[in-house]
């Protein structure tokens, strides 16, 4: 089937699901949401935007009161929501980029159902009576699966980075933001025109902005929840209506725990006398009332069992149930247990079998598995002695323990892809061995999945140890250099550094993974980003040293030819350039992709100046002899900086021009206080000289729009001091391309030169 067919054939079966009947409308959906959805990029597209446009009622944000017709649509609005809550679905709407436009859609969705009691709105194909809650649950899951807040807990780790990681800001507001540009532009490319003449009549967004102000009761739970995060939630108003709905969860979680004749039910009252019809009533009650107390409900859960009022198996069943209860309160969950366990204030939990689920069975195999991928790294040893049994902080455990109760089936799978990356990025921020420990628990549950835990264990072994991150930094070169007899990467190259992507399978079980796919994995997690800078140069520096070394002495200027012409100590050096350069673009992409434009202000501005002032930091190696090293470290330092501007804010003036003038100039003003011997430089002088002319030169040939914005006494200074340097014609060029500012200058310059 060819693709225009395939176009009219998808586009027949929205309009099915625009105009059909209520059992049409449904199987429309349904097919929508299947197969269409692994077909060619066209077809998935369309595809994508036809159920982006089903989830984007027409119904005004800020709609008030019960009339909203979503209710009477809950049936057909279930089926596209569960339809693409596959893992595979979520990421393909991602590539797509239609996260944003879909995600307003799901807010007036959430809103609307999450404010409706928890009766029938429907029927489903099986003949089970579908609930606002359900609905509002498979929208909330998918909301929140799309905003990625999961990735909250772990980034609390880099509260002293320089600069926060990509995707940290975010967040419902931020997509919202991203909807209305989007929409805004939308058929001004000449896809969109494209797209815009073929379906414009039965396919549109709504071009008027929509924040988070319209969606009232999503607004505040999303405050309440970054409150939650970031300090210690406030005290329960006793008596009032959030009061009433915490003590009707608590009876219906532990309504069957007892201790001997004595029930050890947690309550928050001291005197819970309501019968059991009035605890029904206080529990019809929208989903929204409900989100907001299980905070409180977890927070007295929690604390019963610490103190072992509550076992820690009623603990797990009454969790179970309470997510059974309401699918949607696992994102609350899962909020609740990671603050508590960053804030740190409960006991470890024993791990012993006992009281917790023990993962004594599956320690020994996770430590192989962890050891298979990490080759060539020192992974700590997992073995726990018998009188002291693996620990979890309690929170963590409590969370683990539902997660494992869960049965994987089609039913659940999308709940669980929203806990389980949280279960990982929790565990991962806490101390080693956690999340072994965590994989040892899953790995007793499902073998599947055991892949995707044991290599998020195996980053943690960086997370906290800054002596495995330096050694990783060192493997990504050697592997991409080629260097070092050990290196189980031989040839070098991109393939070394990246490999075949994650946890490729052998016969033998996981393959080690290459370094570049780590890092990649654990950059995030590093607590001080800045700090990669004091280990990247050396390591850069060491690995110049060792291309350089390789180079028979005087190549540069005692070059023999063949028989054939060919100088091969020319072909040797251009070879170990090339190399030298290879090491300078790892060197600037791992800077930019760990921290950023604010992590190369800090290089420049900072830590650059203090390396060249300090002759212990450039000269590691030592004791070379003659200036091939040391030029050809000049060389790779130049190449390395200024390809990390260029990440930064590019090689031309559409760039961030201020912040690049900035930076720009600083930096010259530095290398001009050194060629004009204002600044004294204790590395080595063909280190530095080799630095300095070849930066200019890159500048020069390749960015002339940095000069530009360089001020004009700088720029006089400087070629001053590239003409000390005897760089008569660089000096020139420089002048040259300043313009007619310079001009006076470049001709005295042009005069000196014909003097001598």
């Amino acid at each position: 089937m060819d693709f225009d067919v395939s176009l009219a054939e998808i586009e027949k079966i929205y309009e099915i699901a625009i105009k059909g009947s209520d059992e049409d409308k449904i199987s429309a959906a349904t097919i929508l949401c299947g197969a269409s959805l692994v077909r060619g990029w066209n077809v998935q597209e369309l595809t994508l935007l036809f159920i982006t446009k089903l989830l984007s009622p027409i119904d005004p944000p800020n709609y008030s009161g019960a009339d909203s017709h979503l209710t009477s649509q809950a049936a057909f609005l279930n089926v596209l929501l569960v339809g693409i809550s596959s893992v595979d679905s979520v990421h393909i709407f991602s590539l797509h980029g239609l996260v944003p436009l879909l995600a307003a859609g799901l807010m007036l969705i959430t809103e609307v159902f999450g404010s409706r009691v928890p009766e029938a709105s429907g029927t489903l194909a099986t003949g089970e009576k579908l609930t606002h809650w359900e609905v509002f649950s498979n929208a909330f899951t998918l909301l929140l699966r799309f905003w990625r807040f999961d990735r909250l807990p772990v980034e609390q780790v880099r509260s002293n980075a320089t600069a926060p990681p990509f995707g940290s800001l975010l967040s419902p507001e931020c997509l919202l933001l991203v909807r209305n540009s989007k929409l805004a532009s939308l058929g001004r490319t000449t896809k969109d025109q494209k797209m815009l003449k073929r379906w414009s009549n039965i396919l549109s967004f709504p071009a008027d902005p929509v924040f988070m102000d319209f969606f009232p009761k999503l607004n505040f739970w999303y405050r309440k929840h970054q409150e939650g995060i970031a300090s210690t939630r406030p005290g329960l108003v006793p008596g009032g209506p959030v009061h009433r709905i915490v003590d009707a969860l608590l009876s219906m979680m532990f309504s069957k725990v007892s201790n001997g004749a004595e029930p050890s039910t947690p309550t928050t009252s001291e005197n819970n006398s309501s019968s059991g019809l009035a605890l029904d009533d206080a529990l019809k009650v929208p989903a929204w009332d409900i989100l907001e107390a299980i905070p409180f409900v977890l927070d007295a859960s929690l604390t019963s069992c610490g103190y072992g009022k509550l076992s820690t198996r009623d603990l797990a069943t009454g969790l179970k149930d309470l997510a059974d209860f309401l699918p949607a309160s696992l994102v609350t969950i899962a909020s609740y247990f990671s603050a508590e366990v960053t804030r740190g204030v409960w006991k470890p939990a024993l791990m012993n079998g006992t009281d917790w689920p023990s993962p004594a069975s599956n320690l020994s195999h996770v430590q192989q598995e962890i050891k298979n991928i990490l080759a060539d790294f020192n992974v700590p040893s997992l073995d726990i002695d018998g009188k002291s049994p693996p620990t979890l902080p309690l929170p963590l455990a409590a969370f683990v323990s539902l997660t494992i109760t869960y049965k994987l089936d089609k039913a659940t799978e999308r709940f669980l892809a929203l806990i389980a990356p949280t279960v990982t990025d929790l565990a991962s921020a806490c101390p080693w061995p956690s999340l072994p420990i965590v994989t040892s628990l899953w790995v007793q549950k499902v073998k599947r999945w055991s892949n995707y835990f044991v290599l998020s264990a195996s980053s943690t072994v960086f997370h906290h140890n800054r002596d495995a991150v330096v050694q990783l930094l060192k493997s990504c070169f050697t592997s991409t250099l080629g260097l070092g007899s050990v290196c189980i990467y031989n040839n070098g190259g991109v393939s070394a550094l990246l490999g075949h992507g994650l946890v490729p399978q052998i016969s033998d079980g996981i393959s080690p993974v290459a370094p570049g796919i780590l890092y990649l994995r654990v950059y995030r997690s590093i607590g001080d980003i800045a700090l990669l800078i004091e280990e990247i140069v050396p390591i850069l520096m060491l690995s110049v040293r060792d291309i350089a070394s390789d180079l028979p002495k005087g190549v540069i200027w005692k070059s023999k030819k063949t028989h054939f012409g060919i100088k091969y100590g020319q072909v040797s050096l251009a070879r170990s350039l090339a190399r030298v350069e290879h090491a300078a673009l790892l060197g600037a992409s791992l800077i930019w992709i760990s921290g950023g434009p604010k992590l190369v202000q800090y290089l420049i501005s900072e830590t650059l100046p203090s390396w060249f002032l300090s002759a212990s930091m450039l000269e590691q190696g030592g004791g070379e002899s003659g200036v091939m090293v040391p030029m050809v470290k000049g060389y790779a330092l130049a190449f390395f900086v200024f390809l990390s501007i260029a990440f930064a804010w590019g090689i031309d003036k559409s760039h961030a021009p201020k912040r690049l003038a900035k930076v720009i100039g600083l930096h010259m003003e530095f290398l001009e206080s050194a060629l004009n011997r204002t600044t004294s430089m204790h590395c080595d002088s063909a280190t530095w000289e080799a630095y300095v002319s070849w930066f200019v030169s890159l500048m020069v040939s390749r960015a002339p729009s940095w000069i530009e914005e360089v001020d004009e006494d700088l720029l006089k200074r400087l070629s001053r001091g590239l003409s000390r340097m005897d760089q008569h014609e660089l000096a020139l060029r420089l002048l040259e391309i300043g313009g007619i500012r310079v001009m006076g200058a470049a001709a005295e310059m042009i005069i000196q030169f014909k003097r001598i």
